[in-house]
């Protein structure tokens, strides 16, 4: 059997703070992570290459036949095919950039120990249009897009469960696709622009109003009168509720009060206090600058919305406001009044009124707690996982 591998390329650092805890392949991007979608659409095993502290956590796995692919790359009919056509020993490249290539287990062994190996015989992609994640704005920006070809993908062939008399339906009903174990009563959802999804056993809760194009993802929990607009996916396991319009939240996370959040891409193991709310659009409505790791300064983004960008493990106090495109790092802890910096580092406790590095023990402390919450263990893997991000980001809390 042949397996797809999926490569962290140089735009793993574009898209941070959001990669401390991932791959980029297992960003999620409409309802499914990267990683899910190639799995999709190729019926092979995923594994990755990464980040040597994220590799305990996500395992390379090869065989006899293995298929590299820039993690980045979110696959399309056209290009799954392109690639399951490369042989052994071939690639793709774009803009002198690889795309995918076609190795042998002894090829992969040596790549995941920085050790030379044949060369590739490399073709050149052209003008072939791929789509691909470079800077978090693209997560929220593609996720209309992404959660239309995810829906047509998990829905094919097969029968929606049927919602409840008690709620209300405006636009196609064939837009509305419900996995067993759904609970929802006396909600609204408008499938006129596009498809609603709403994974296993979520529960949506009186009164939520919701809008095409839409993921709801398994174990997922919408709060009484929710106001969610379309291009929103809620990863497995979340919470939400208040206003929410445009926002990709990983898996775990929380925004379970009134506030308001747009145009944003939120990690995992986040909490969101409540009444909090994110800018999305400046007074001006001029231009947009955030933070790019990259260039260690805000930068521009060429976008007139852009919210919040939330790293992982993150935490943010009631009553907490925002600028217009926010970045908070990893394992954060913002609360208090006035507004923060734009850019908030990882492991900073604090904001407007000052900041200090929140201790690496007391932070792993808080995210066992959090984890077990949802019966997943804070193992030693996680730990070192956090002893490397807080090393990798030291510099980002100097001066």
């Amino acid at each position: 059997m042949s397996h797809i591998i999926l490569f962290d390329a140089e735009v793993r650092s574009h898209l941070l703070p959001l990669t401390y805890a991932r791959p980029v392949g297992d960003l999620r991007v409409g309802i499914l992570t990267i990683a899910e979608k190639w799995g999709q659409h190729l019926r092979m095993p995923v594994s990755f290459l990464t980040q040597d502290y994220l590799q305990e956590l996500f395992p390379l796995v090869y065989g006899e036949q293995n298929l590299l692919v820039n993690g980045s790359i979110l696959p399309t009919p056209d290009v799954a095919s392109l690639i399951l056509d490369l042989s052994p020993g071939e690639a793709y490249v774009k803009d002198g950039e690889l795309i995918a290539a076609c190795l042998d287990g002894a090829a992969v062994k040596a790549l995941s120990r920085d050790k030379d190996f044949d060369e590739l015989v490399a073709f050149d992609l052209g003008d072939q249009e791929l789509l691909r994640i470079s800077r978090p704005a693209d997560i929220f920006r593609m996720n209309d897009v992404a959660i239309r070809d995810d829906f047509a993908l998990l829905t094919a062939g097969r029968t929606s469960a049927e919602p409840s008399s008690t709620n209300t339906i405006i636009g196609p009903r064939e837009n509305l696709f419900l996995e067993p174990g759904v609970k929802m009563e006396a909600c609204i959802l408008n499938t006129e622009d596009g498809p609603v999804y709403i994974g296993k056993d979520s529960v949506i809760l009186e009164g939520s109003l919701m809008r095409s194009p839409l993921a709801i993802c398994a174990d997922s929990l919408v709060k009484m009168g929710a106001k969610i607009y379309g291009g929103t996916t809620l990863g497995p396991s979340c919470s939400v509720g208040g206003e929410i319009n445009n926002v990709v939240f990983q898996a775990n996370s929380n925004k379970g009060h009134d506030g308001f959040l747009g145009n944003a891409a939120i990690g995992e193991w986040c909490n969101i206090g409540a009444d909090t709310n994110a800018s999305n659009l400046k007074n001006d409505y001029g231009e947009v600058r955030v933070w790019s790791y990259p260039e260690g300064k805000f930068a521009k983004t060429g976008l007139q919305f852009h919210g919040l960008v939330l790293g992982d493990h993150s935490k943010v106090g009631i009553n907490t406001m925002f600028n217009t495109g926010t970045v908070v790092g990893f394992s954060a802890n913002v609360y208090g009044e006035g507004f923060p910096r734009a850019f908030i580092p990882s492991f900073i406790w604090g904001g407007a009124g000052g900041v200090m590095t929140y201790k690496l023990d007391k932070a792993k402390a808080t995210a066992e707690r959090v984890m077990a919450r949802r019966k997943v263990d804070f193992s030693g893997a996680h730990g070192r996982l956090f002893d490397a991000v807080f090393e990798e980001s030291a510099g980002y809390r100097k001066g």
